[in-house]
């Protein structure tokens, strides 16, 4: 998934009035090589603008608030900061933000795209880095001091936004410009940038009048605080431990993975070993472990976070987000929150996305019925004596790929060092775009001692920094996702690099083992890497031109996966992790030949997710008993009782931790419709790695941001809208008519 922080993403709809801005420190030369502490960069950065000067004054008692000093025009001082001292930057950020769009929107000469739009574009540098470090202490680095901050302070910051939004002197001179731009001169890109911020505004409740606009404000208000309320609950469920002392409980892990869970348990201050309550444990378990009776343990604890009935429980939380999340909806005009929050896609209406996703439903659901049948068979012929359940499915399908294709998890993921996987990342990125990823780790602040830096150069000319935070730990929240501290746009000449992150929660290796990760975990890495090469080769002019319709985003990281399985790829670095050989052919080509199994389960299980999303938004009046809702949908839509939701509602932090991926799971899906059909582009050109195919790919597609209409640019780099058919072969379905 694509999470961001910057304020016009940290706060998603709302309008040009929450805005990215500049900064103007200058870099600093000779910094590698050299361990540097933000005070000592702090130091050496005596070539302060005026402007900078003053913030560092305004902000010199906050270890929050102080100027980003450095190289890359400034990077974020993680090893300085005071989490107490989050209240107080909110506050002075809100004070510094309101006063200068005040100056802005106070000038009496008439609004111009010149005297309104551009100053309006460069204003809130304080939020935008506020929030990237914000962003990490809520997500990476939790803890109950942050919690109690981001419960009191988060409801706060939206309301102000929504203040800003909602101006009446804001929306007359946005109106002013809007109406005029036609006889302005303005270019197409100009142009493109005054009508999204209007009827940005309009679509966020600009026009309302003074009531409803104050029950706006209330209702983003207590969305925000129950968003905090279900983000905590499934956070503190994802912190437990199922703890084992028997070393017969160990049947069928790895050696590497026992050595990952003795080492969580002595984090804990116990003997034996730890499961945390996560994907990346639960996976990996469900798949290995022999041990039926603790597979459906571990099972119902994944499945059942924030659905216990104790003070964890979010279904309360999720029925007044929807009611709120409706009322709201009305409120602005809209049918459904599904209609408000699709206004502004690709896909513009509910039923365009689930046309989409019921074309691909049936067969995936009848590929979930050979699965299960193959895996009974096997059960059947072990005399198992047993029903495949769904804690039984990943363990037996992998029975079932051996038996297939002589194919074994656990023989493929020796081959599979996340170190090696990084280096694949650079080396593809590399090939296709000229890229280059330099380490500069210990020469800038990080925010805990495993996180790596990269310096980032495309044909030789320095283009960004990429952090990665690979490894879980307490306070970090499950899953994969990336995100951008800072931003490149052309606007001011100030941002001229983006710093960038990947964010994991792989299991370190024990023992002062490597940490290998498996195919899936790898397919991961790239799809997030996808995210990060798309905002480094950002080439835009206008920030507010830069965030792209949701069932876009996707579509770069989704992509990016393709190479993975590149012969080229596997053969370089795929090596075995004690032997340092590479993973032999024979294993590859059982890869290959195995790239559509247990397709039906993977697809069911997201499908399912974003189907059920849907249903629940794309209605007028909100669901009451989420449980009671999921159990009736899945049972309409004829869901296999041996799979569950990727995401169940109680724990589904797409939905319920934001508005981001609300009535918007599916995008996934339609990313990935346009991503098999690129990967087609490419086989038509005879190779992966065709630079002609790879160059339109990202001067069209990757480097535009939001400039032009997403569907235009597609038709572009393709000649024609996207196939249906692409996505239907990449996963070994029938193709209707072939």
């Amino acid at each position: 998934m694509r999470f961001t922080i910057s304020t016009r993403k940290f706060f998603l709809g709302v309008s040009s009035a929450a805005l990215i801005g500049a900064t103007a420190t200058p870099a600093l030369a000779d910094h590698h090589g050299k361990k540097m502490t933000t005070a000592e960069l702090n130091k050496m950065s005596a070539m302060q603008t005026a402007q900078a000067a003053t913030s560092d004054n305004a902000a010199s008692d906050n270890s929050v608030l102080q100027p980003w000093t450095g190289p890359y025009d400034g990077v974020p001082p993680w090893d300085e900061v005071k989490v107490s001292d989050f209240p107080a930057a909110f506050q002075a950020t809100m004070d510094k933000i309101q006063a200068d769009v005040n100056a802005i929107r106070d000038n009496p000469a008439p609004a111009t795209f010149e005297n309104f739009t551009v100053p309006m574009e460069l204003v809130g540098n304080e939020a935008n880095n506020l929030f990237a470090i914000w962003g990490v202490h809520s997500s990476n680095l939790s803890n109950d001091e942050v919690r109690e901050i981001q419960g009191e302070w988060m409801p706060k910051v939206s309301a102000f936004f929504d203040q800003l939004t909602l101006d009446p002197k804001l929306l007359a001179k946005t109106k002013a410009v809007y109406d005029n731009r036609e006889s302005a001169g303005l270019d197409a890109m100009q142009t493109r940038l005054v009508e999204r911020n209007y009827e940005q505004l309009v679509r966020d409740g600009a026009l309302l009048d003074g009531a409803k606009k104050e029950t706006l404000i209330a209702y983003n208000t207590e969305l925000s605080k129950a968003f905090n309320d279900f983000s905590n609950k499934v956070l503190a469920d994802e912190e437990t431990f199922i703890f084992l002392t028997d070393e017969a409980d160990l049947a069928g892990l790895p050696d590497s993975f026992v050595a990952s869970l003795k080492a969580a348990a002595e984090e804990q201050g116990k003997t034996g070993w730890a499961l945390k309550n996560t994907r990346s444990v639960m996976q990996p378990f469900l798949q290995n472990s022999t041990r039926r009776d603790l597979r459906e343990k571990v099972y119902n604890a994944y499945i059942n976070r924030g659905d216990n009935g104790d003070a964890n429980d979010t279904n309360a939380t999720i029925a007044k987000i929807l009611k709120l999340r409706a009322d709201r909806a009305k409120l602005l005009g809209f049918k459904t929150h599904a209609h408000y929050r699709m206004a502004d896609t690709m896909a513009k209406e509910p039923e365009a996305a689930m046309d989409l996703m019921m074309k691909v439903w049936p067969a995936a659901v009848a590929r979930v019925g050979e699965e299960v049948a193959d895996m009974q068979a096997v059960a059947d012929a072990e005399g198992a004596g047993i029903t495949i359940a769904p804690w039984d499915y990943r363990y037996y399908a992998e029975k079932v790929r051996k038996a297939k294709y002589d194919l074994d998890a656990a023989e493929i993921k020796p081959y599979f060092q996340l170190d090696k996987m990084m280096d694949a990342l650079f080396d593809a990125a590399g090939k296709l775009y000229g890229m280059t990823f330099t380490e500069t780790t210990g020469t800038i602040p990080v925010f805990d001692p495993e996180v790596r830096t990269f310096e980032v150069k495309r044909d030789g000319k320095l283009i960004g920094v990429q952090f990665f935070d690979n490894y879980a730990r307490k306070g970090k929240r499950s899953g994969a996702w990336m995100t951008t501290y800072k931003d490149k746009y052309k606007l001011g000449g100030n941002n001229k690099y983006t710093i960038s992150s990947n964010n994991n929660n792989f299991v370190k290796g024990g023992d002062g083992e490597p940490t290998l990760i498996s195919l899936d975990d790898a397919t991961t890495l790239f799809h997030e890497f996808g995210h990060a090469l798309h905002y480094l080769n950002y080439d835009i002019t206008y920030p507010g031109l830069a965030n792209t319709p949701r069932d876009f985003v996707e579509y770069p990281s989704q992509v990016n996966e393709n190479w993975l399985m590149t012969p080229y790829i596997l053969s370089t670095y795929a090596t075995h992790y004690k032997t340092g050989e590479p993973i032999p052919k024979e294993l590859v080509e059982k890869i290959q030949a195995s790239k559509t199994f247990n397709e039906g389960f993977s697809t069911v299980e997201y499908l399912s997710s974003a189907i059920v999303d849907m249903k629940l938004h794309n209605r007028e009046t909100p669901v009451t008993d989420p449980d009671k809702f999921e159990r009736e949908t899945l049972t309409e839509i004829g869901m296999p009782k041996e799979i569950v939701m990727r995401h169940r509602l109680p724990q589904f932090n797409h939905l319920f931790s934001s508005d981001a991926y609300s009535a918007g799971y599916y995008s996934y899906l339609w990313s990935e419709t346009m991503d098999a059909d690129s990967w087609a582009a490419f086989e038509e050109a005879g190779s992966p790695w065709d630079k002609t195919t790879a160059e339109r790919f990202r001067t069209i597609l990757l480097s535009t941001g939001n400039e032009t209409d997403r569907k235009e640019a597609y038709r572009e780099f393709r000649g024609r809208d996207p196939e249906v058919k692409y996505i239907l072969k990449k996963r070994g379905f029938p193709v209707p008519g072939e």
